[in-house]
């Protein structure tokens, strides 16, 4: 599990070796709530075979973490989960930057 932001080790010439924090952002993208979701439903129904019945409703989904250089843009990190991470005629996209 990827709990905390890496740090990354930078040269710079002949100078010591330090590292700094890279800011990370996490895209989570989940079916929107009219698409059937039969994984969710699967996963439901073998919760309550198993005795959890206080589990109502599940919704499966994906699960990005970006590590980017620089001040993370928020309208670029959009448009890259919009086009390329999800499809958004039927999924909803999460941004959670770093220190939100």
């Amino acid at each position: 599990m990827l709990e905390s932001n890496p740090a990354r080790v930078c040269r710079g010439g002949s100078g010591p070796r330090y590292p700094h924090r890279v800011p990370r952002v996490v895209v989570d993208v989940v079916l929107k709530p009219e698409i059937s979701d039969p994984q969710g439903q699967a996963v439901l129904g073998a919760l309550g075979r198993l005795g959890h019945a206080g589990v109502t409703g599940v919704r499966q989904g994906k699960h990005f973490v970006l590590d980017v250089e620089g001040t993370p843009d928020e309208a670029e990190l959009r448009e890259i989960a919009e086009t390329l991470l999800a499809n958004p005629v039927i999924e909803d996209v999460e941004l959670h930057l770093s220190g939100s």
